[in-house]
């Protein structure tokens, strides 16, 4: 163990530095492997058909006289039980903006959403995932207050920045300022902001900032989280004369963090969060034994969206085809939709420019919103699609039948489970929420169109009607995600085989690893009858209606 540690650390920190820093990452291994060994049940195994993944907020599900978490826990419990296997909570740490992600505090709970223990109501029956937000914190949060007093224990907390150099290389993910002045006990200081002048970047050349970054992650373990999601973590080292995104010495502390997992919590698994284009993506996997157990697959969303807008699954086929994965100790996590809008930079390179404005058009028809991002030379290029999903096939102000609408929609679904990866799906996915614009307007952040808070017994009056757009919607998805589990072929391991039997049909075939079970995946992705004929694969032909699904075994 000490060896990889050491090589790590010497990389990042030079021989010198390393030597000190190392006793003091063993010693804080030590002390949680004392804490995790006192834990049954912490063995790791392989991914199953069943593993799916909730996307919610913490308060995602209000109701009176109940802190959130005790709501979502009870309303997952009596609903989720068989259907998912996990919960991604989105952080649920103190904040300030960003809805969660300018912490202000790693190791605690928002008392507005509840405290530590009332995790312990999820555990019985989903896994958890926690997000570790270690690019930056909160300007709020009490290092930074630290840092602008002057307390030298955080002297170097934070990436700050003297004089002009040039930073026309670097690449931003928003439009607003990199850099942001603060007053300090010792004059301004100037600090590199990268999403918003409240998220202050914490400085990883600093060995202190390392270590507490880990003691944060072993304290997310401790806490029951068996998935870990680093969030927008390709940023986190910065080099002036350079992008600052997918730096070596970034991919050096994914490398580090999975070397401290697997050492005393082999059970937990990493999943990166990388909104870029694919190649760039797909590093995160490092050699398939080193960096990320999952990688988000950012580049499905849109091009499953183009797919479904126009008829035409020949880029998603093409694209799909050429999915591979390092090793077989690694896997894609699979979404549609999230807390944040649909990437544009993922479809560059796989889609044409002028099909990527297509989408846009569309999806502002729809009452989407465009975010933008700034490109090195000033100029401004579409970064994210901020709608809510369904609205996205279907446009809330056509009057498009429920019926037709959760049509679509479940059939984009159906292309998210067939796929080789572990699913992951939004709470107003699996639920057929429609888009809060006012919420978005009101709020001046355009994300919150997908972001809307539900009143716990509405959501279940709602569900309860068997025409609603809720109940086609969820009872779809139960039922999808209820075939997935019981095929083998559905393992995440287990290979995929990705057909083209006409333009306007996503096929996969699905096969475990044994050839004992055997799952044709069909989508008609189009508003037309298609005959498709998949004999050469031992499968009857078959005519699909409009956006219908077949799923079929031999």
């Amino acid at each position: 163990m000490n060896d990889s540690l050491r090589n790590h650390l010497e990389f990042l920190y030079g021989t010198a530095a390393s030597a000190t820093v190392l006793p003091q990452l063993v010693a804080l291994l030590e002390q949680h492997r004392a804490r995790l060994t006192a834990r049954p049940n912490l063995a790791a195994r392989p991914f199953l058909p069943a593993d799916a993944l909730l996307i919610t907020y913490a308060d995602q599900v209000r109701a009176p006289g109940q802190s959130p978490l005790q709501t979502l826990a009870d309303f997952a419990a009596e609903h989720l039980r068989g259907v998912i296997s996990g919960i991604h909570l989105l952080p649920f740490y103190p904040w300030s903006s960003d809805d969660g992600f300018a912490v202000k505090d790693f190791f605690a709970v928002d008392p507005a959403f509840g405290m530590w223990n009332d995790l312990a109501r999820f555990r019985p029956h989903f896994d958890l995932m926690f997000d570790a937000v270690f690019n930056h914190m909160s300007a709020q949060g009490e290092w930074f207050q630290k840092f602008l007093a002057g307390d030298p224990q955080f002297a170097d907390f934070f990436v700050t920045v003297e004089g002009d150099p040039d930073l026309s290389q670097v690449v931003r993910p928003r439009t607003l300022p990199l850099l942001t002045d603060f007053p300090a006990a010792g004059g301004s200081r100037r600090v590199w902001t990268t999403f918003s002048a409240d998220q202050v970047d914490l400085n990883f050349k600093n060995p202190a900032v390392l270590l507490a970054a880990l003691e944060a992650l072993l304290f997310y373990v401790q806490q029951g989280a068996r998935f870990i999601r680093l969030d927008a973590i390709a940023y986190l080292w910065k080099e002036l004369g350079t992008p600052c995104i997918h730096l070596p010495q970034t991919h050096a502390v994914i490398q580090l963090m999975r070397a401290v997992l697997d050492e005393v919590a082999p059970h937990v698994q990493l999943i990166t969060e990388t909104n870029v284009p694919h190649r760039d993506n797909i590093s995160y996997f490092g050699d398939g034994t080193n960096e990320a157990q999952l990688v988000y697959n950012f580049s499905l969303p849109p091009l499953t969206l183009h797919a479904l807008q126009t008829g035409d699954a020949t880029p998603l086929t093409r694209w799909a085809q050429s999915l591979t994965l390092p090793s077989d100790r690694v896997t894609w996590f699979n979404f549609l939709a999230s807390h944040d809008g649909i990437g544009v930079n993922p479809a560059r390179g796989i889609l044409s420019d002028e099909a990527i404005a297509g989408i846009l058009e569309r999806v502002q028809a729809h009452g989407g919103f465009i975010s933008y991002k700034n490109l090195p030379d000033g100029s401004q290029v579409p970064y994210e699609m901020n709608i809510n999903y369904l609205d996205a096939l279907s446009n809330p102000s056509a009057g498009e039948p429920d019926e037709l609408a959760a049509k679509k929609f479940l059939t984009a679904q159906a292309i998210l489970l067939s796929l080789q990866g572990v699913p992951g799906i939004y709470f107003h996915s699996l639920f057929g929420s429609r888009g809060d614009r006012a919420g978005a307007e009101s709020s001046g952040i355009k994300r919150r169109i997908n972001r809307q808070k539900l009143d716990r017994a509405t959501l279940e009056r709602e569900l309860a009607a068997p025409g609603s757009l809720r109940s086609r919607v969820f009872r779809g998805c139960r039922e999808l995600l209820a075939t997935r589990a019981a095929h083998r072929a559905f393992a995440p391991a287990s290979p995929q085989r990705v057909l083209e039997l006409d333009a306007r049909v996503f096929a996969v075939l699905r096969e475990s690893a044994d050839g004992g079970d055997r799952v044709l995946c069909l989508h008609n992705v189009s508003g037309q009858p298609v005959k498709v004929s998949p004999e050469r694969e031992g499968f009857a032909p078959r005519t699909l209606d409009p956006f219908d699904t077949w799923w079929t075994t031999r």
